[in-house]
């Protein structure tokens, strides 16, 4: 069975379609599937007013209808190019989390008096698409355990954001969460999971980030321990897209795809 795991697409079509497809029988995608440039701006501008001791600044109707347009249309043209060649199996990043509940999405449409596509029913007609959300699947004899992005503990312990009390509340829960999550998989053939585990390929360096955070580690000890203690053939995560690269843990092969970086192996 010949696997293609694809890091974080983007929503970079162009990329996507630079990737060989012939010949293989699953694909794999590390999360943040759609384009955000939008978003990620303002959340840097954001932190960026914050410092200075300015408020945030405002979304009106016609920048929320953007931004939710741009990961929706960009997340679509990847899975319905991908989902021609082989089935797609995929998690959700830090990127459009929430638009797969419809519940948002109805929240958005009433907030700002729009109308907006909804990612979540998109998603559930593609015939050769799946959405495993935080379960593992066995797959032609192969166990694939997919975690999707969360907030472990330690990013908040290492970037200490200025709501630190409420960040490290609302972490706490997430990790609870993860771990129980990662206790169901138990031992598998490949874990696909968003964060890299923390210390390996996590380092934040892009240029974009501020100054505090460079340096620093992103990942999940959380997925770190999982590693050490269940040993899976291989990882696949992608996030932190500066760090892109290859590493070993223990037997595991931990690979780092970056943006639509991908790799190819046979089981």
């Amino acid at each position: 069975m010949r696997i293609l795991a694809i890091g974080d697409p983007h929503g970079d079509l162009r990329k996507i379609k630079r990737i060989p497809l012939e010949n293989i029988d699953l694909i794999l995608l590390t999360g943040d599937l759609g384009r955000a440039d939008l978003a990620r701006k303002r959340f840097f501008e954001n932190i960026k007013r914050e410092k200075k001791g300015l408020s945030e600044l405002e979304e009106d109707s016609k920048f929320a209808k953007d931004i939710w347009n741009e990961i929706y249309h960009s997340t679509v043209s990847i899975l319905r190019y991908l989902s021609r060649f082989a089935p797609v199996y995929a998690i959700l990043g830090n990127v459009s989390q929430s638009m797969v509940k419809n519940s948002e999405w109805k929240k958005e449409e009433k907030k700002y008096g729009i109308k907006l596509p909804s990612l979540k029913n998109t998603m559930d007609s593609l015939g050769n698409f799946h959405l495993p959300r935080n379960r593992f699947r066995k797959i032609s004899g192969l166990k694939v355990g997919f975690l999707e992005y969360f907030i472990d503990t330690s990013w908040v312990s290492e970037f200490k954001p200025s709501d630190f009390k409420e960040k490290m509340r609302a972490a706490k829960r997430e990790t609870e969460k993860a771990k129980k999550i990662l206790r169901g998989f138990g031992d598998v053939d490949i874990l696909v999971c968003h964060q890299p585990p923390y210390g390996v390929l996590d380092k934040v360096a892009a240029k974009f980030a501020p100054k505090s955070w460079q340096g620093k580690h992103a990942g999940s000890k959380v997925i770190l321990d999982y590693i050490k203690k269940e040993q899976p053939k291989y990882v696949f995560c992608g996030h932190i897209h500066e760090s892109e690269g290859f590493a070993k843990i223990g037997k595991t092969e931990v690979y780092n795809l970056g943006v639509a970086g991908h790799k190819i192996i046979s089981l």
